[in-house]
């Protein structure tokens, strides 16, 4: 599939940077976990951390 991991880890990079240009131009959030914490980047890049509490709220 593909020749060696720096490849792929390559390929990957390039797919995560599309993907928030495409997240800030339309505007929209994007979520994904940094240091075992929850994180929401809006369209301006602004970034938030999430905490939930015992109840999940």
């Amino acid at each position: 599939m593909f020749s060696n991991r720096e490849q792929l880890q390559e390929i990957l990079r390039k797919a995560n940077q599309y993907a928030r240009k495409q997240a800030r131009e339309s505007g929209a959030s994007i979520y994904y976990m940094k240091n075992n914490k929850r994180v929401r980047e809006d369209g301006e890049g602004n970034k938030f951390e999430i905490i939930y509490d015992a109840a999940g709220k």
